[in-house]
């Protein structure tokens, strides 16, 4: 999911269905959840007339890849094109909703899946996720360099670079994001939440601590029972990074319900960054399909 302009865009992405998958063994009652298909479907929402439409499709359908928004043009790279396949794609494609169009790019270096995108410097960043060598062999499991890299898309050049340490981890980032010439995390897709914020020293190659950005979560929570986090994602708006979480609430011999909350961090502030809003609980259980995006609407 990305903005542009004033509309969001669905891209992509795997379908599931639940049910009992065919050729199972278990017992009809044992419904799961099972990927059907992968798809090329790109929907538009536009927020001002509150209505849906379809795009053009992507050229090859995919899921957990990058994305990101540059020149009023979306890019994508990188992610799955199969459902069992235990390898990334390193194809690359731009859609112009002035035409309504895909166009392929060069592919990257790298096979890459649950990578992460983001725009900086107006060039096009794909960070770290299971990355690997094309001509790699996929059933000999070892730890691969290119999972700390990132490569960079220049527009101008229609090229790819190799920035080599650039994530740091073999684990993919879980969101990165650019606000004020500066890129933050807040943790990887293990632990998105590290208990501070990170932001990119490009001179030294290397993710740095913001200063007053260690937080614990659970000082905002109140009285609430015991819960577990399904969700955390986050957007810059202006000078603060908000971060939107949802938990799992546990009553004894009730059903769970889902408290969602917002955090929202100062950059610019000195001390005192943090503040908490009122939380919201709500019957059920969300789950979040993709990080959240921001729409500014023009008076």
């Amino acid at each position: 999911m990305v903005s542009l302009g004033e509309s969001i865009y669905i891209i992509g992405g795997r379908l599931w269905d639940k049910g009992k998958p065919q050729n199972s063994g278990e017992s009809p009652d044992d419904a799961v959840d099972f990927g059907v298909e992968v798809s090329p479907l790109v929907l538009r929402y536009n927020v001002r007339l509150d209505q849906w439409s379809k795009c053009a499709p992507l050229v090859t359908p995919r899921y957990d890849f990058a994305y990101s928004v540059c020149d009023n043009k979306i890019y994508v790279a990188g992610g799955k094109s199969g459902l069992i396949s235990p390898r990334g794609i390193s194809s690359a494609e731009v859609y112009d909703p002035a035409l309504d169009e895909w166009t392929p790019l060069p592919s990257m270096s790298n096979l890459r899946y649950k990578c992460v995108g983001v725009t900086w410097q107006g060039k096009i960043y794909v960070v770290g996720g299971f990355a690997e060598r094309g001509d790699s062999d996929p059933h000999f499991v070892t730890f691969s360099p290119q999972r700390c890299s990132a490569e960079v898309y220049d527009t101008r050049t229609e090229r790819w670079d190799l920035v080599a340490g650039m994530w740091q981890l073999d684990v993919p980032p879980n969101q990165i994001v650019a606000m004020n010439g500066k890129l933050f995390s807040s943790g990887d897709c293990l632990q998105p939440w590290k208990g501070h914020i990170e932001y990119y020293d490009g001179k030294q190659n290397m993710w740095v601590e913001v200063d007053g950005s260690g937080f614990h979560i659970s000082t905002c929570r109140g009285n609430y029972p015991p819960m577990e986090r399904l969700y955390l994602t986050m957007a810059p708006i202006g000078t603060q990074l908000y971060f939107l979480a949802g938990y799992k609430t546990y009553g004894e011999g009730e059903p769970s319900r889902t408290l969602s909350m917002v955090y929202i961090f100062d950059t610019s502030a000195p001390v005192n960054a943090w503040k908490c809003l009122e939380p919201m609980e709500e019957d059920g259980e969300k789950e979040l399909c993709s990080h959240c995006c921001i729409v500014q609407l023009s008076s």
